[in-house]
């Protein structure tokens, strides 16, 4: 039997890369974006590989979850795997000076947008047992604080509990849980973060060798293979040029 993979935010960057890593094992697709006509042009891409279905549909909006996940068609019923991927950087501004509704976007998208995925998919993944998958996206965010990070930051230290929490409660089911943390990762993500600013998206990457969309997909392709009886709780990822930062000390006063 061909195992499915669920993956949202699949239209650009790691939920892209890695729609074409499980494609080219074989694994069905089921994939969620709300951009429609690039996922229409990825899932007509795909299908000449595997059997790919796509749900234009925001993560966000619960009841349209609930209504495209109790409509998946039987070939896409049984799930092995989620990958929790939609998400998003909203800013660089400091707390102070952040717009509310970028702050809402963020843990509507974040926190609430995976947590009803993931919810909604428990039911097929347990009943998939042994060897099914849940990697959600952390970051390096949720374990470092560092300016501008505010919001985003805390939206991945949620994430990265709520993925400890759900091993407990899905201890003797066979399912396994990822929190996966990537550091500077070049991708579109950035773009959206930086309001589009090439220039400044240009010069966060240059000498950088950053990651790239491809090395995560490989990683989650191998965290979905490894045995069964194996589950990887947390793996954090960085580029070799990149490292933590010191304390930030204010002079100013004294």
């Amino acid at each position: 039997m061909t195992s499915t993979v669920f993956i949202t935010g699949a239209t650009s960057g790691f939920g892209e890369a890695c729609a074409r890593k499980f494609a080219d094992a074989g694994w069905s697709l089921v994939l969620t974006g709300r951009r429609e006509e690039r996922l229409n042009a990825l899932c007509a891409e795909l299908s000449k590989k595997t059997k790919v279905h796509g749900l234009v549909v925001d993560v966000r909006d619960r009841a349209a979850m609930e209504s495209a996940i109790a409509g998946l068609p039987t070939e896409f019923a049984s799930i092995r795997g989620l990958i929790n991927n939609a998400g998003l950087a909203l800013g660089v501004d400091p707390a102070p000076k952040c717009d509310l509704d970028d702050w809402d976007t963020m843990v509507d998208t974040n926190v609430k947008g995976l947590m009803y995925t993931t919810r909604l998919l428990l039911p097929r993944l347990i009943a998939h047992g042994r060897g099914a998958s849940i990697i959600n996206l952390g970051s390096i965010a949720g374990n470092y604080p560092y300016p501008g990070s505010h919001v985003y930051g805390a939206t991945k230290a949620f994430v990265k509990q709520f993925s400890l929490n759900l091993r407990c409660d899905l201890i003797g089911t066979g399912v396994r849980v990822t929190n996966l943390e990537p550091g500077l990762c070049e991708s579109e993500f950035s773009l959206v973060r930086f309001a589009g600013d090439k220039e400044r998206y240009d010069a966060t990457y240059a000498g950088a060798e950053a990651i790239q969309p491809q090395d995560i997909a490989d990683t989650i392709f191998w965290l979905m293979t490894t045995p069964a009886h194996v589950n990887v709780n947390s793996l954090e990822l960085m580029p070799v040029s990149q490292t933590w930062a010191g304390f930030a000390i204010d002079r100013t006063r004294g």
